[in-house]
């Protein structure tokens, strides 16, 4: 790679945050395709994401389509995050609304990470997504803003850093949670994670 490219990368960042609280968030349902509004907690997550964010100068702000996610978005001062299909959370198909509880009982064993979700993504479907993604940060000329979910964002970290998607499985990030991705001497790295709306760690 060529030294100055190299330093360009050094800097870049890209911000991602999950949306706020919902419903199923709270209950602790799959929520894919399913397009939840935030509650009221979840609204005022959002907000509080104004302040830490208002500093930033971004390049370019992406939201997954999905409300909460955009409305997220909104809340934050980024009305116009430019809508992204591959920001979308993982598809779980036949275990939609289901808790992991509930999918355990019917399948034992079961994990997301290991076996997917039948009529929906495997890991390496939303590692894919994932890895799109990635092309697309890396084709951008300065920091980048995402807003997105839970355990499409656990992927793309991993991917970020060239882990395998089910190594998504060690890395939590709460609701309105933050994190952010970068470099440290042309290697990519995660330089911070699950910070809260309020600044600290969740």
């Amino acid at each position: 790679m060529p030294d100055d490219l190299r330093q360009v990368r050094q800097v870049r960042q890209v911000w991602i945050v999950r949306h706020g609280d919902t419903e199923w968030s709270q209950s602790g349902q799959h929520t894919g395709r399913t397009d939840l509004p935030l509650l009221d907690s979840g609204r005022a997550q959002g907000s509080r994401l104004r302040s830490l964010l208002a500093s930033r100068r971004f390049a370019a702000v992406l939201t997954s389509p999905r409300r909460r996610a955009a409305e997220t978005a909104a809340l934050a001062g980024f009305a116009s995050a430019t809508p992204d299909a591959d920001l979308a959370e993982w598809d779980y198909g036949d275990y939609e609304g289901l808790t992991s509880l509930q999918v355990q009982t019917q399948v034992p064993g079961w994990t997301l990470w290991d076996d997917g979700a039948p009529g929906g993504e495997s890991p390496q479907d939303v590692g894919l997504r994932a890895d799109r993604v990635v092309r697309k940060l890396r084709d951008v000329d300065g920091d980048v803003l995402l807003f997105s979910h839970g355990h499409f964002l656990r992927v793309l970290a991993v991917r970020w850093i060239d882990l395998a998607p089910g190594a998504g499985r060690n890395l939590y990030i709460g609701t309105a949670g933050l994190g952010v991705l970068g470099f440290d001497r042309g290697d990519p790295v995660i330089r911070s994670w699950n910070i809260s709306a309020d600044g600290g760690p969740d």
